[in-house]
């Protein structure tokens, strides 16, 4: 970083840091996206419109549904994260995707749900392979309703909580003969061999279970899953369930990941930004209540574009779903709101501190002479550091997968298919980049410092708060990510300690772009595939436009003082 009222310099990149950007970009390239290519990253996904479609003929074939102008489909992605996650854990994946089993059986699904006019609840919903577009389950009468949201693999009830069955008028007191009976014609339409069938015993949630010990994964046999409704079949899935004992961790490590999350971030943000707002008004004299505005309006923006993204359609409009969405709306701008404000009083107070106990300038002024060049030098040291972390967090998951056998699944909830526009997922990348840069790194750090008067526990005491806030992500045992994002938001502290806060901001928002640029091309749309490259080059056509705008001042342009000549001592230990 520079000292106050100096001209703006940034640090040189080193001929020794650019190799090993070189060389992270590479591993990152051979261990990350490569597999991915081979691993059935060529699949494309077909349209909801055709999914939508293929629904429709299905229910008009199959169920007997009389189509009309009155139809209203409405088709959301979904995943059976539980399978996915067993098959992951005990490295199946591989094996399942070659005997094509995910073809005729598969984890992702297009779950598509039917409304009609004046109708508040679904008439009938059907999953299909959402590459193949086969049929994979369907449910209609009072189950369709249960089943508008349900978790892909998990039996629907009318009327009850999900997954759970009522054994009494939901099979109309059908006997085993008849139940069989209603099954049967499913049963060959799918293919089914009867003579490897036996009925289980412990139906778990279900009115009949088939299973085909035949066919199986790992501890897992095909299973024929059926329900009922007014003597009539309401619900029919073929497919595998992950054991019992799986589902039982899963559970536990979710409980732990909320409590992570609750004690080891959200209640130390929340004292940062109280932190941030008390030395605001303390520093003012050193800083600008004026410079934050904008940058949180962004982020304020982005925030609201991105919450917008991911809200789904209502599938109907009655004044029920409009009071819905409108409250909905309300409660995402008020925590939009809410996290900008911390990020505000975080920028207004990390720069005053720095400037007033440090005399220090982390976060330049655009009127400063060499900004221009400044930020120029920050995006290049960005992508520089970029590929260094993408090349970390890679060895990372090695050495986590040798070491605590870590796994990870899918997730509805954070798939690009279930957006609007799946185009504006890159947005997500200046958000993190923004916030986190400022209020764990920009402020934390030097808020923490005043507390145990050394940089590198305070950097780690600000590193650990932001890695608990990645707990809930999919990623088992969920002790696994804080220990790689420990690792990785260390190497963020140095970065913004050694080059200030542009630098380090660039530095984020070039990772997570690559990291969703590459979802976003991985989905192989030409539109998606387009929108991953701009995602990429994005932050140096913010960078390059910064530059143009703040043009060099020649008097100002000084040699720099050569790559092992520090301008700054990066004070890990000061």
């Amino acid at each position: 970083m520079n000292p106050v009222g100096q001209p703006l310099q940034q640090r040189p990149l080193s001929k020794k840091l650019i190799l090993a950007g070189i060389i992270g970009l590479i591993v990152f390239l051979m261990f990350q996206v490569v597999p991915q290519l081979l691993n059935g990253g060529a699949a494309t996904a077909i349209s909801k419109t055709e999914a939508r479609d293929k629904a429709a003929a299905f229910a008009a074939e199959h169920l007997g549904h009389v189509q009309s102008d009155q139809d209203r489909w409405t088709v959301s992605y979904q995943t059976d994260s539980s399978f996915y996650g067993y098959m992951s854990r005990e490295k199946l994946l591989q094996s399942y995707n070659d005997n094509k089993l995910d073809q005729r059986y598969p984890f992702d699904v297009y779950h598509a749900v039917l409304y009609t006019a004046g109708a508040a609840d679904p008439l009938l919903a059907v999953d299909l392979n959402m590459y193949t577009g086969g049929v994979t389950a369907f449910a209609r009468n009072g189950y369709a309703h249960a089943s508008d949201g349900w978790d892909y693999g998990d039996p629907p009830g009318p009327g009850t909580s999900r997954g759970v069955y009522l054994e009494g008028s939901e099979n109309g007191g059908l006997s085993l003969q008849q139940k069989e009976a209603l099954a049967s014609p499913w049963l060959k339409l799918w293919g089914a061999n009867p003579a490897r069938l036996q009925i289980e015993a412990n139906t778990d949630g279900y009115g009949l279970v088939y299973s085909d010990s035949s066919l199986q994964v790992g501890e897992s046999s095909l299973q024929y899953q059926f329900n009922y409704l007014n003597g009539t079949l309401s619900y029919f899935r073929a497919g595998f369930a992950a054991p019992a004992w799986h589902d039982s961790y899963v559970e536990n490590q979710t409980s732990l990941a909320n409590k992570l999350t609750l004690f080891g971030y959200a209640v130390p943000t929340l004292a940062l930004g109280l932190l941030a707002l008390i030395f605001s008004i303390l520093r003012r004299s050193h800083t600008s209540f004026v410079r934050g505005i904008t940058l949180s309006s962004i982020h304020f923006t982005i925030m609201m574009i991105s919450t917008y993204n991911m809200l789904p359609e209502p599938a109907v409009d009655t004044a029920e779903s409009r009071i819905t969405s409108v409250l909905m709306f309300i409660i995402y701008a008020l925590y939009s709101l809410l996290m900008s404000s911390l990020l505000y009083f975080s920028l207004v107070g990390g720069d005053g501190l720095w400037r007033k106990e440090e005399g220090l300038n982390p976060w330049p002024r655009a009127k400063e002479p060499g900004y221009g060049r400044y930020v120029l030098d920050s995006l290049r040291a960005g992508y520089v550091w970029a590929f260094v972390l993408l090349g970390v967090q890679t060895v990372m998951f090695i050495i986590l997968s040798l070491t605590l056998d870590n796994w990870s699944t899918t997730d509805a909830s954070q798939s690009p298919y279930n957006m609007r526009y799946a185009l504006l997922l890159p947005i997500v990348a200046w958000l993190a980049g923004l916030s986190e840069e400022a209020v764990y790194r920009l402020f934390g750090i030097r808020m923490l410092k005043k507390l145990v008067k050394n940089t590198f526990i305070a950097s780690l005491i600000t590193t650990v708060i932001w890695a608990f806030g990645h707990t809930l992500y999919p990623i088992y045992p969920v002790i696994s990510r804080p220990i790689e994002l420990t690792v990785i938001g260390l190497l963020f502290s140095y970065i913004f300690l050694r080059y200030g806060f542009i630098a380090v901001m660039f530095a984020h928002v070039v990772f997570d772009s690559i990291l969703i640029g590459m979802t976003l091309i991985f989905m192989q749309e030409s539109v998606n595939i387009a929108a991953g490259i701009i995602t990429i080059i994005l932050p140096f056509l913010v960078g390059y436009i910064v530059y143009r705008f703040n043009p060099p001042d020649s008097t100002n342009r000084k040699d720099p003082q050569g790559p092992d000549e520090p301008l700054q001592p990066a004070g890990w230990l000061s």
